[in-house]
């Protein structure tokens, strides 16, 4: 994560972004007085959108499809505690089965990885449809239908949670209070028809705060982070595993200083882009 910011700010010095930066050596030297460049939206122009379906369409592998399958469904399950490696989420992806020697595999971690490919199909088959409370719910009970969770009878698929839940002892919503302001935050969201990267994030945030469902809240929020990208023609990103901790110091401090989460997303979004430089599919700044 880090390395990824310092690469961005070695970048802005090399192309004069930050005035009064002096080289010394190999160290670019910056002023305390020296402000951050402002940062645009990178561009995709539907590019990747259109690669995308036509690779899934295609069940193409070893395509930016592929990777973005695996990669997003790997760090997303990871970060809420799945124990299935990187290789172990390709397998599943690239056969359709389960090969696992010397180790016990989790029934839900398989299940749920299995449901998040589903996911991130339909996030890229429905990329430019509005946010809406249907699709909200769709996604979760793509996400968790099948597992344990789906057969107590106190946990919702697919619905907003019944049972009070804390998330990192900050405060959520009340599941009587989850309708209420989900409709609330999509009112305001869709009021814009399009939005700029710090808008999506904020919304991110938002939804995260309100915590509607019994769980599966990050990975169905990550998805619509991925989504609203695509839609509004923003190189999208995946949060890695890795960069976990600064992830949600980012969103635990954000109504405070927006910085820590947008820096995370962008070095995300930076790693996205030498995704898009190898498999040739332009962007722009």
């Amino acid at each position: 994560m880090l390395y990824y910011i310092a690469r961005s700010v070695r970048n802005y010095c090399a192309i004069g972004k930050i005035h009064g930066t002096i080289l010394a050596g190999k160290t670019w030297k910056i002023p305390e007085t020296a402000e951050k460049p402002k940062r645009k939206n990178a561009k995709i122009k539907n590019d990747l959108l259109s690669v995308l379906r036509e690779e899934k369409r295609k069940q193409r592998k070893g395509g930016i499809y592929h990777k973005v399958q695996i990669d997003l469904t790997y760090n997303s399950n990871h970060i809420e505690g799945s124990r299935l490696t990187h290789e172990q989420t390709r397998y599943i992806f690239e056969t359709n089965t389960i090969g696992m020697e010397n180790s016990v595999v989790n029934v839900d971690d398989t299940i749920e990885t299995t449901n998040h490919f589903r996911c991130v199909d339909f996030v890229i088959e429905n990329a430019m449809q509005p946010l809406s409370e249907t699709f909200l719910k769709r996604l979760h009970f793509t996400l968790k239908n099948g597992t344990s969770d789906s057969r107590k009878d106190w946990f919702a698929v697919g619905e907003y949670k019944r049972v009070p839940n804390e998330v990192g002892g900050r405060a959520i919503a009340e599941p009587e209070e989850v309708a209420s302001q989900i409709k609330a935050l999509l009112a305001a969201y869709n009021g814009s028809k399009t939005h700029s990267l710090e808008q999506i994030v904020a919304f991110h945030h938002d939804f995260e705060c309100i915590h509607p469902f019994q769980d599966g809240n990050g990975r169905v929020g990550r998805l619509i982070l991925f989504k609203e990208c695509l839609k509004n023609n923003i190189v999208p990103f995946i949060i890695e595993d890795d960069s976990k901790l600064y992830y949600y110091r980012g969103l635990h401090e954000w109504n405070q200083e927006h910085g820590y989460l947008m820096d995370t997303c962008l070095a995300a979004q930076d790693r996205f882009k030498a995704y898009l430089d190898y498999f040739r599919i332009p962007y722009s700044e």
